[in-house]
């Protein structure tokens, strides 16, 4: 399993209707593997196998931030992972706002 949570960390809520999208290097190449979006509680599971291999994960965050009306930085970020334990889950977060953004290795 592949998850993600986005957090606004400025309204300190979850950040709803986000577009994410998983994709798997392939040679020098991204293949799409999975596209959603974010639920209510800013939650996204990713349909997937999991394979060996490099990923990303594409935040589409400028339409969000957009939204918000107030000025911001950063446009539409990916987050490149490697998987090598296939058994084990994977959920890679972002927390968000205007001018930064963090993620690290979740449970």
């Amino acid at each position: 399993m592949i998850s993600t949570h986005i957090l606004d960390t400025c309204k300190g809520s979850p950040a709803a209707d986000i577009s994410v999208k998983l994709q798997r290097k392939s040679g020098a190449d991204w293949k799409d593997i999975s596209v959603g979006v974010t639920n209510s509680d800013g939650r996204f599971v990713f349909d997937c196998d999991k394979t060996v291999g490099t990923y990303q994960i594409i935040f589409e965050i400028e339409d969000y931030l957009i939204k918000s009306g107030q000025p911001f930085f950063f446009l539409n970020t990916p987050v490149v992972f490697k998987i090598e334990d296939t058994q084990r889950k994977y959920h890679v977060p972002l927390l968000l706002n205007p001018f930064g953004y963090s993620t690290y290795r979740g449970s």
